[in-house]
């Protein structure tokens, strides 16, 4: 079961578990600068406002009433990341216009390891894009679709789908009650006419940021059988009050800007936790800049060079002994 609930996605499943919950959020961000540089982790800017389809079923384009699921705004070129609360370790699989954010491979609604093509939580806290290397990934950016920005259409060919599609697998009771007897306190909680008019967006690579996605240590045998998943849309948000008669958030600074403001950065620190080696259909994907180039539609906008000065570490750290 799935549930709306202060702008999270809630996923549940009382007959494996009654601890079986996590949460999902869609948390706005600094669009990081698409020059080929790593950077840290920019910061979250608060949840993007999530809305029932069903509700504006008049004033969206058939389709999504089929699909179901939820609707978010995003603004041409504005970056998210996913943030995950677990109390229960759950195996979670995203795509973008149905195309696996961790893999590159098209959408299936099973799991699988070789190559793995989901996350663990809460073991990975957030996901910020998509994974193209060991250590470092392409920040989610929203792109209209038809445009050839988005990693659907760069890796299909076609832009059929868009938004993102999540699938939830909760961990089988008996293998969740064996790592409670093994490792007491290992999981913690984490804190018509109309409808024509609503165009469809996707997720395309936006610029380089270190980022590991975890290996799965618990082996795909851990993982119930069952699962629920949700469909969220993305509207554009010059088109959000439109569809929903909300207004939708304000634009994001830009990362120079909130920079040279001295605020932070972040890098998490995963301790001993083994990461994945990235996809390679991923890592050759054209990112927004790039493409813009390559369309000859110029520079990205507020793509200026960013310099982190306060980085703030996150995640497991050794705490250091010294004289008393």
């Amino acid at each position: 079961m799935i549930t709306l609930e202060r702008d999270r996605l809630t996923f549940r499943f009382p007959d494996v578990h009654a601890d079986a919950q996590c949460s999902v959020s869609f948390q706005r961000t600094l669009r990081i600068p698409d020059d080929s540089r790593e950077h840290p982790l920019p910061p979250g800017l608060g949840k993007f406002p999530l809305r029932h389809v069903d509700d504006y079923a008049n004033r969206v384009p058939p389709a999504w009433c089929k699909h179901g699921g939820v609707l978010m705004p995003m603004y041409q070129s504005e970056a998210m990341w996913l943030n995950f609360t677990a109390r229960y370790p759950m195996a979670i699989k995203i795509a973008a216009g149905k195309i696996n954010a961790v893999t590159g491979e098209a959408w299936t609604n099973e799991l699988h390891t070789e190559p793995q093509d989901y996350v663990v939580v809460p073991s990975q806290p957030w996901l910020d894009g998509f994974c193209i290397a060991k250590g470092t990934i392409r920040q989610f950016v929203a792109m209209p679709l038809g445009e050839g920005y988005t990693a659907e259409e760069q890796l299909s060919g076609a832009a059929m789908h868009g938004g993102l599609q999540i699938i939830a697998f909760p961990m089988r009771r008996d293998v969740y009650g064996e790592l409670r007897e093994q490792v007491a306190c290992r999981f913690m909680v984490a804190d018509e006419a109309a409808s024509q008019e609503v165009a469809d967006m996707g997720l395309a690579p936006g610029g380089l940021m270190r980022q590991e996605i975890y290996e799965d240590e618990h082996g795909l045998n851990a993982w119930a059988a069952t699962s629920s998943r949700c469909f969220v849309h993305l509207l554009n948000s010059v088109r959000f009050f439109a569809v929903t008669g909300a207004e939708p958030p304000g634009k994001p600074p830009n990362a120079a800007d909130y920079s040279k403001a001295g605020l932070p950065w972040f890098d998490y620190y995963g301790g001993d936790k083994a990461a994945l080696e990235g996809a390679k259909e991923l890592a050759g994907l054209q990112s927004v800049a790039a493409k813009r180039w390559q369309k000859g539609e110029g520079t990205l906008p507020g793509n200026e060079p960013a310099t982190p000065t306060v980085i703030q570490a996150l995640g497991e750290r050794e705490v250091r002994d010294n004289s008393w």
